[in-house]
């Protein structure tokens, strides 16, 4: 029995208009207008046929712009297709967007029973699943703080807390696992699959191919609107991945090079010396790197680099600019990286490794994304890298100026 069906859907929206209020404007504006209907419209989603079964699981991967969120939003009816039809059986429960249903002037509290009741429930139902509701938040604290002061995390914390409380049938997720600290994703993951056991319908977009993998049923592609492939996840994946889909928010795993050395392994230790894949920011850091020469290479170089979860690079070096000199290697040797102060902000890191050539001409084993840390961090702050600051204020003496 299908919960989901999706017939030659298609979603276009109008163009923004880039006139303006001036008589030129409105001159542009009007020749524009006479021009091809089809130059206004931009297609987000194309033609899209799919169904997906009561109880099944199906994540969905795709580049920015590939039509993912445009895809959830009208599957929740919060927007209306331009052709074709969508059929979802039951109760649906969505997270698609950060504060999504949440008024920014409420409390968490107010907030709770407003988007409760935009999800379907009657005002006792919101009050005998409040308390599980502030449980799974962990926001007990901040219930009576008007939500315009939560941070991204929490307003997503109070959001997937709703949206599971109220129990639906189809549950639809957009990027909830990007947000928030390990311990939140980990009971995210918990959630997620006990509504599996309870054989719920979810939709869950996510850039983190790993947890899609893991935890879809089948895997759809999406690129510029259009479905490339609905298949097992692995395989869908490995397509997604064959096809070059590298882009901005979306880290992919890769692996090349001639094998002439092979890294091994790759283990992460804490002050402790205890093996970790989390850690506090501004603790140190060991990384240590097994690896294996197949044969005797002259004078290689090692690196490593570490990005941020949309990929982009936030460090980065090699023994070649550490000034560290190695002759020559054969068989299996250790590599050990002491980094003293870990100082990024809280997050969810990909380390890349590599061992190649002095002129970088040949890599001898690249593994790109293939380890990731979480630093967790008290401090709040944008961006990724936590820097020491001393801030001063001095009130000057007000001068009073002649009426």
């Amino acid at each position: 029995m299908n919960a989901i069906e999706v017939q030659n859907l298609t979603k276009s929206f109008k163009k923004r208009s880039q006139g303006g209020h001036s008589l030129k404007g409105m001159v542009l504006d009007w020749v524009r207008s006479n021009k091809k209907k089809e130059d206004h419209l931009f297609t987000a989603l194309k033609d899209l046929s799919f169904d997906v079964q009561q109880g099944e699981v199906l994540g969905i991967i795709g580049s920015n712009g590939a039509g993912k969120s445009t895809l959830l939003s009208i599957l929740a009816q919060t927007m209306r297709p331009t052709t074709g039809t969508v059929s979802v059986k039951g109760r649906v429960s969505s997270l698609l967007e950060l504060g999504a249903g949440f008024h920014p002037d409420l409390t968490g509290r107010e907030n709770v029973f407003l988007n409760g009741s935009i999800l379907g429930l009657t005002r006792k139902q919101i009050e005998e699943r409040y308390e599980n509701i502030v449980e799974f938040s962990e926001l007990r604290e901040f219930m009576d703080t008007p939500v315009k002061h939560y941070s991204s995390g929490m307003y997503v914390r109070l959001g997937f807390a709703v949206a599971v409380e109220v129990d639906p049938d189809v549950l639809l997720i957009d990027e909830v696992l990007a947000v928030g600290d390990e311990k939140f994703r980990k009971r995210c993951l918990a959630k997620i699959e006990e509504f599996q056991q309870k054989k719920k319908t979810m939709l869950v977009v996510s850039h983190d191919l790993e947890v899609i993998t893991k935890i879809s049923d089948r895997v759809l592609v999406l690129d510029h609107g259009q479905v490339l492939k609905v298949d097992d996840p692995q395989r869908a994946v490995d397509e997604y991945k064959s096809l070059g889909f590298v882009r901005e928010g979306a880290v992919v795993k890769k692996e090349v090079g001639t094998k002439q050395i092979e890294i091994e392994t790759v283990r992460f230790l804490d002050e402790a010396g205890n093996e970790t894949d989390q850690i506090e920011s501004g603790h140190s850091l060991k990384l240590e790197i097994q690896f294996r020469a197949n044969e005797e290479v002259q004078d290689p170089a090692f690196g490593f680099g570490i990005s941020s979860m949309d990929g982009k690079l936030c460090f980065g070096t090699n023994t070649i600019n550490e000034e560290v000199k190695i002759d020559s290697v054969k068989g299996t040797g250790v590599i050990q990286i002491q980094i003293e102060k870990l100082n990024l902000l809280q997050g969810k890191y990909y380390f890349s490794f590599s061992s190649h050539s002095r002129d970088h001409k040949t890599q001898y084993h690249r593994l790109d994304h293939y380890h990731e840390l979480f630093v967790s961090s008290k401090r709040k702050a944008e961006g990724t890298v936590q820097l020491e600051c001393q801030w001063d204020f001095q009130q000057k003496e007000k001068s009073v100026g002649n009426i």
